[in-house]
């Protein structure tokens, strides 16, 4: 007879039962455990939510007992870490309480809470969870970050916001899209009073939402009173305009609103190098490609808006530090074949406190207008060229290397992995060729097949006709990459926006 599966969600824990031959009125035994912890990296005394799923036939009990090596743990899978002094890794357990002997453990990883006002921990992990199971997600460098509404102590912790070097501002995906957002934060508003809308394009596709009011804090930074995007879904209301949906890119997913799973992440923490979203082209004296509009009962149309109005770099709305220069992202090497949930830094400043100063780089090149470098590979040169911590590999035209078979294509598979190759880059005012910088591609599907989540040797093609080299996440470990914001002053080096590293 054939088995039917059928899984109960029960608060913290997923009943699987077998339904089909003794239809469950017989022995019942449970197989396995699988725990899972959001997030799997916390600072001392933080805490962080468990689940376990339990598994096995006939009727069986799907509560478990939880355990913690160290901290505490509660009946309900919260865990509390302890206070360390260095970084710590804690493993969680789920024994079964009908078979003791069946368990399943998972790793948190505590790391000290640091006196810097201006640091935050950085982890790449498996991202956050969407029905009780973390998302999957490789190469994505997520903060904790705090939203408060404006001048009051009402706020939420939302963990798995994923940094962006490439945009400016933060976004929050809404409860509607299955975010964890549950604070109402103030709609912002037009000149004309209303509601106030963004669409933004990335190179994958876009996402749309309000823009709401909120203080943002990460670590002791604070930047109050900010515009910041709510992400929502297609089916929620304002609808998105065509005007929107149009820009979508070639090859692009559309709305990335849509859920947890689309966006890849709780939010997006953009801390480019402009300090506004869309800058002076979005103003009222410029025409440019719709971003921001005013929503009206009729519905929304394009509008330019003022820069106080549009969302701002938070690392630029930290003034009362001074940390709002720039900022700096720290991981630590990742070797060949990747490496599981390894922790690093964002800090906030450059030159503006002993953590983050700028001898830490090697090389410092300034950036267009656009925030572009120009790298030479392979004898061309790709003049719209790119750090950027948001993208989860390095993505480059090469027509030499095979793609992956599907459902991997959008990944490089080198014959001969790791395949090592390099580029040189420099920035305006620099002569090519530049500065050497090497690296690595090895078989995407072979990378994927392990239980790693951070890859320095991942890659991907993009069209020649951009450009452009994107130097993502896969660049950013084993150095530490500083990104100045424009126009703003750095004590000792030069004037934003620049990247160094």
């Amino acid at each position: 007879m054939r088995t039917l599966a059928l899984f109960f969600l029960l608060g913290n824990v997923v009943w699987f039962a077998a339904c089909g031959g003794n239809g469950g009125t017989g022995s019942s035994t449970v197989t396995s455990v699988q725990v899972s912890c959001s997030p799997t990296t916390v600072s001392s005394g933080q805490t962080s939510q468990c689940s376990a799923m339990v598994f096995g036939t006939g009727n069986f009990n799907p509560a478990v007992e939880w355990g913690a090596s160290a901290g505490t743990i509660s009946t309900s899978g919260t865990f509390t870490a302890p206070v360390v002094s260095s970084q710590t890794s804690v493993t969680i357990t789920a024994d079964s309480v009908q078979f003791g002997n069946v368990s399943g453990t998972a790793t948190v990883t505590v790391v000290p809470t640091t006196s810097s006002v201006n640091q935050v921990p950085i982890v790449v992990d498996s991202g956050p969870n969407m029905n009780g199971q973390p998302i999957g997600t490789v190469n994505e460098a997520f903060v904790t970050v705090t939203i408060c509404v404006p001048g009051t102590n009402t706020c939420q912790n939302i963990d798995h916001i994923q940094v962006d070097t490439g945009s400016e501002g933060l976004r929050l995906l809404s409860s509607a899209s299955g975010g964890p957002l549950n604070l109402t934060l103030p709609q912002e508003t037009d000149n004309s009073g209303n509601p106030l809308a963004e669409c933004l394009v990335f190179a994958d596709g876009y996402v749309w939402g309000n823009v709401a009011t909120a203080d943002i804090k990460v670590s002791g930074e604070v930047s109050p009173a900010t515009p910041v995007q709510i992400i929502i879904p297609p089916s929620a209301s304002p609808a998105v305009p065509n005007s929107c949906s149009s820009q979508n890119p070639a090859g692009g997913a559309g709305n990335e609103g849509g859920s947890v799973m689309e966006l890849g992440a709780n939010g997006i923490l953009g801390v480019g190098p402009f300090p506004y979203d869309c800058g002076t082209a979005c103003t009222p004296q410029f025409q440019t490609q719709p971003v921001y509009y005013g929503c009206p009962s009729s519905g929304c149309f394009a509008e330019n808006i003022n820069l106080s109005q549009q969302l701002i770099n938070p690392a630029f709305g930290f003034t009362s530090t001074g940390d709002d220069n720039g900022v700096l992202i720290q991981l630590p090497s990742v070797p060949d074949g990747g490496s599981p949930n390894p922790t690093g830094s964002l800090i906030f400043g450059i030159n503006t406190q002993s953590n983050n100063n700028l001898t830490q780089a090697a090389n410092v090149y300034l950036l267009d207008n656009n925030g572009n470098l120009s790298t030479v590979f392979n004898g061309t040169t790709y003049s719209s060229s790119f750090v950027d911590s948001g993208s989860n590999g390095l993505f480059f035209p090469d027509s030499s290397i095979p793609t992956c078979p599907s459902p991997n294509q959008v990944w490089y598979c080198p014959s001969t992995s790791p395949d090592n190759l390099s580029a040189s880059n420099y920035g305006s005012g620099m002569n090519p060729p530049g500065i050497t910088v090497n690296f690595s591609v090895e078989d995407a599907t072979t990378l994927f097949s392990t239980n790693n989540t951070a890859f320095s040797t991942l890659a991907g093609p993009i069209p020649a006709s951009l450009s452009s080299f994107d130097f993502g996440l896969s660049f950013f470990y084993g150095r530490n990459v500083f990104t100045a914001i424009q126009d703003q002053t750095v004590s000792g080096g030069p004037t934003g926006p620049f990247v160094a590293y």
